[in-house]
């Protein structure tokens, strides 16, 4: 059971990745290449989670007390 939460939480992590990337650069994975659509649907909603956790953690950032924006 470790290891398995240990394997969901860097697959979360590698998302959460992407998500960055993602916001940073306007780059992102293409899943319209994928041809099963379950497949697919199931690469959005993890690429998804990732972007929904790093939205997260950029809210929490701008209201911190503890960061502040390089100018």
């Amino acid at each position: 059971m470790g290891r398995l939460f240990h394997y969901a939480v860097d697959a979360v992590l590698v998302s959460t990745v992407l998500a960055g990337v993602k916001k940073t650069s306007g780059f992102y994975p293409s899943t319209a290449s994928i041809g099963d659509s379950t497949l697919r649907s199931f690469t959005d909603s993890y690429l998804g989670i990732g972007e929904r956790i790093f939205e997260t953690i950029q809210a929490t950032a701008v209201n911190s007390p503890y960061f502040k924006r390089d100018t």
